[in-house]
């Protein structure tokens, strides 16, 4: 099946993470984002902004905020993390990165060349001093990276 890359709108990006994501909403920003569609239909985007963990904005570094796809299409995620990447090298960013849940298994960041770095982050917002309901998985997360 042959894919094709299109602009897309972060509207229209959150629009489609709202409708098909796992376990993630919207994103407030973004500096760019990518669709994928079959010919026809969008089947996924990639939504690529600063990171979110202040201590790796650099200036140099984006982080794919969210990559979703619609099951069922082969390939189509690590086609949109690589089209990320050339995109994000391309403006002259010299590192993207993304988090993945543990339980994910990261074959089509690997497909696209991406390095695991190792685990990070996980666990929920909630304190006692400041409650919060976890809308979003609370496991380990895996930091993938591909730099210049």
């Amino acid at each position: 099946m042959k894919y094709e890359l299109q602009p897309i709108t972060l509207a229209e990006a959150n629009e489609f993470v709202a409708r098909y994501h796992r376990h993630h909403g919207k994103v407030q920003g973004h500096k760019f984002s990518i669709a994928l569609n079959d010919g026809t239909d969008v089947i996924g985007v990639a939504i690529i902004g600063r990171p979110v963990a202040r201590n790796l904005d650099n200036g140099w570094t984006l982080e794919v905020t969210r990559l979703c796809v619609i099951n069922g299409f082969k390939d189509a995620a690590s086609m949109l993390y690589a089209a990320s990447w050339r995109a994000a090298r391309a403006l002259g960013y010299k590192r993207l990165i993304t988090y993945i849940l543990k339980s994910e298994t990261g074959v089509s960041l690997q497909a696209a060349n991406w390095r695991l770095i190792g685990e990070a982050g996980g666990g929920t917002w909630d304190r006692k001093d400041r409650p919060r309901i976890d809308k979003h998985p609370t496991e380990k997360k895996m930091l993938f990276e591909v730099t210049v």
